[in-house]
């Protein structure tokens, strides 16, 4: 007898939110996990349902293999595009929602995750948190069951390597929220609390003006100068910039300017400036806050 539609509609509905899940940690992006869901059930919808004996598991490693494309294309349109004809980065649809998300899955291991090659992510990711065994990932990534075991163990000692490196991501984003919030209420005296007394501010062409300097030195000048760009500037979040606290400036959800901090123990001890659409490009950004 053949399955109704609402039934099969039901058992995805049953699946949806640990599919979702999966995805998310596989793509690191709400939007890109909701296409890979979604693709699953055209899939799926399209299949003999009858002859599947573990739904939760054949949707699994649909959505694997979809994300699997997914990030291997997202990697080559990195390594390949000519840098003068890159887009502008653009802000991700619902900020919001994916800080939410980032929040609930833990946002030092979607840092971490990112550092992994496709591959990895996928075998690491679909065994260690989702158990789906290495028989079923192998067919993912094309690799024999041993070969991707080896794979989750790489990105295993990867992520505990990675992940206490990067224990102090709260610590950061305490001290850049300090900073944001000085600067947007314009006190000097909270701005310089959380500045070095040694503090290096280097700005690129694009983001100082006719005459500016491209080098700051010492507290007192650089909360100068944040306090009177904040002034001028636009709508402020906290993110990490190629792994490290920053804040990003993206008026309409276009990134203009981004800052990216060295932290000494509570302090901001250098900020780089980075305007350059060449530059801007080229920055890996994972956004922080909610």
């Amino acid at each position: 007898m053949t399955m109704s539609e609402d039934w099969l509609a039901r058992q995805f509905e049953f699946h949806r939110p640990r599919l979702h899940a999966a995805a998310y940690r596989l793509l690191g992006a709400r939007c890109d996990a909701d296409d890979a869901v979604q693709e699953a059930w055209l899939r799926l919808s399209r299949s003999q349902a009858e002859g599947i004996d573990d739904l939760g598991a054949w949707l699994t490693t649909v959505v694997g293999r979809v994300s699997l494309n997914m990030l291997r294309s997202r990697r080559v349109r990195r390594e390949v595009s000519p840098v003068d004809d890159a887009p502008e980065p653009v802000a991700a649809d619902d900020p919001e929602g994916d800080a939410a998300l980032a929040d609930s899955v833990g946002l030092a291991l979607l840092v971490v995750l990112d550092a992994l090659t496709p591959d990895e992510r996928v075998a690491f990711v679909l065994h260690d948190m989702f158990d789906l065994p290495f028989q079923e990932i192998a067919p993912i990534v094309g690799r024999t069951p041993v070969a991707t075991r080896q794979l989750a163990s790489r990105a295993r000692r990867r992520v505990q390597g990675r992940t206490t490196a990067n224990s102090d991501i709260a610590r950061q984003r305490a001290v850049a929220e300090a900073y944001l919030t000085a600067a947007r209420g314009g006190d000097m005296q909270a701005l310089m609390a959380v500045l070095h007394p040694d503090i290096v501010l280097r700005a690129d062409s694009a983001a100082t003006g006719l005459g500016a300097p491209r080098t700051l030195r010492g507290a007192a000048a650089v909360a100068r100068a944040v306090l009177a760009g904040s002034r001028r500037g636009g709508p402020a979040r906290i993110v990490m910039v190629n792994g490290v606290a920053g804040i990003i400036v993206a008026p309409g959800g276009r990134l203009r300017v981004a800052l990216a901090f060295a932290i000494a123990g509570d302090k901001i001890a250098e900020i780089d400036v980075i305007a350059e659409r060449e530059r801007l490009a080229r920055l890996d950004i994972a956004v922080l806050d909610g």
